[in-house]
């Protein structure tokens, strides 16, 4: 088995499978290595913005992608309580692609993970990281992987980690690890089949003590995904004792806002309900960070009102691999690699934070707000008088914000680093 690489990927979700494809397709030998067979389903809101399908063109995934999302997504909504707003959403500049639709997981990381094999990438899964030591330029990677149990050692100059904020390396586990609080946002997630939503509307969900969304995807089958306190939590299981966590929020979200108890008449789940968390927004990524490179969430990630989870991961791999492409020696294992990968990182998070910063903090604004009762009651009247707010706020959310470029270079031809980079 080969065991050394130019870069090991941790992680096949869209920014690792995003990472693989664009490094094999430059010559690289990439290991990606994904713990969860797939297909899978996973806690997400499943909507890809307008401005990430000539990415998925790209990377070569387009047509599949077409024939398998739900409608184009042509409209917003704020449900909150008994009240209902809707306005149009912004189409993005690029003809051909001007509406954003909604894929589940399962069908849009397996589409990338089989386009990441089919160029020669070595696939791990599953597969567990378990700790990445060294340096740039000499990095190890310790693995098990699951299917036969085996340990695994892995080397290379580059280590990319693409793993969820909530699923770190069992080796950091300890460091993360602190007492669970009431304000912690756990995040649930359901399917259901036949609901009563508009095709291409996307709603948005406001209920005390947190916030989600639905759409329609594939095959007609909605994603009901929302966020909610753990103090909230609790008193939604109290009032409907003995049922699931999953079963306990559905319940609350029926009694509290009246869009989504209309959505779900008739309708029948297509699944168990999901959890994940506590979710952690905030920027992971630092401008001097050593070791391994961090994309999607493990980078940083915004409240998911906005819906841009899938927009951040496959943006943040395409920057970082737009890095790494246009140096030509950053794979040489010498004394000068960690200068080479330290320049590397700090190019890359500035790009990062020029192309994700407002939309964090737009996307925190819009959570807290959401969250409480006393802001949105002064909120949606005005939302009612001037609906188009809501395109407004799609629009600086960036559901139409493509990258300024999105060919990358094919060669490490173009820029040498050296200790004094």
């Amino acid at each position: 088995m080969q065991t050394a690489y130019d870069a090991l990927i941790l992680g096949a979700g869209p920014a690792g499978s995003t990472a693989a494809i664009l490094l094999a397709r430059a010559g690289w030998s990439v290991a990606l290595l994904e713990k969860q067979p797939f297909p899978r389903r996973k806690v997400c809101g499943e909507c890809i913005a307008a401005s990430n399908l000539p990415l998925l063109e790209a990377l070569g995934i387009g047509a599949a992608f077409a024939a398998l999302a739900g409608p184009a997504l042509r409209r917003v909504a704020l449900w909150y309580g008994a009240q209902s707003v809707s306005a149009p959403l912004p189409a993005a500049a690029d003809a051909p692609h001007p509406w954003g639709r909604a894929l589940g997981r399962e069908h849009l990381d397996t589409l990338l993970l089989q386009q990441a094999r089919s160029l020669g990438v070595t696939v791990l899964q599953p597969c567990s990281a378990q700790s990445v030591s060294g340096q740039p330029g000499q990095l190890r990677c310790e693995a098990i992987g699951t299917d036969p149990p085996v340990a695994v050692t892995l080397t290379a100059p580059v280590v990319i980690a693409a793993h969820g904020s909530w699923q770190p390396l069992p080796a950091q586990r300890a460091l993360g690890r602190r007492e669970r609080r009431g304000a912690d946002l756990l995040a649930f997630k359901a399917n259901f089949r036949n609901v009563r939503l508009e095709a291409g509307v996307l709603p948005v969900l406001s209920f005390r003590g947190g916030y989600g969304g639905m759409v329609v995807a594939d095959h007609g089958v909605a994603t009901l995904a929302c966020c909610i306190r753990a103090d909230r939590l609790a008193e939604c299981r109290q009032a409907a004792p003995g049922a699931q966590a999953g079963a306990a929020v559905e319940a609350a979200l029926k009694r509290e806002c009246a869009g989504v108890l209309e959505a779900l008449s008739g309708a029948s789940a297509a699944g168990a309900w999901l959890a994940a968390g506590p979710i952690q927004p905030g920027v992971r990524l630092s401008r001097a960070g050593t070791g391994a490179f961090l994309i999607g969430n493990a980078a940083g990630e915004a409240h998911p009102i906005i819906g841009e989870g899938i927009s951040m991961a496959i943006q943040s791999a395409w920057l970082l691999c737009g890095q790494l492409l246009r140096c030509r020696d950053v794979l040489r294992q010498d004394e000068a690699a960690p200068y080479r990968q330290r320049e590397i990182q700090r190019r890359y998070a500035a790009q990062w934070h020029e192309q994700f910063r407002e939309r964090l903090r737009l996307a925190t604004w819009f959570a807290h707000a959401a969250m409480r009762p006393e802001v949105m009651s002064c909120l949606m009247p005005l939302v009612r008088r001037a609906p188009r707010m809501l395109s407004h706020c799609a629009l600086w959310g960036g559901k139409t914000r493509g990258l300024a470029q999105t060919t990358l270079p094919h060669s490490m031809a173009q820029t040498t680093l050296g200790p004094d980079a």
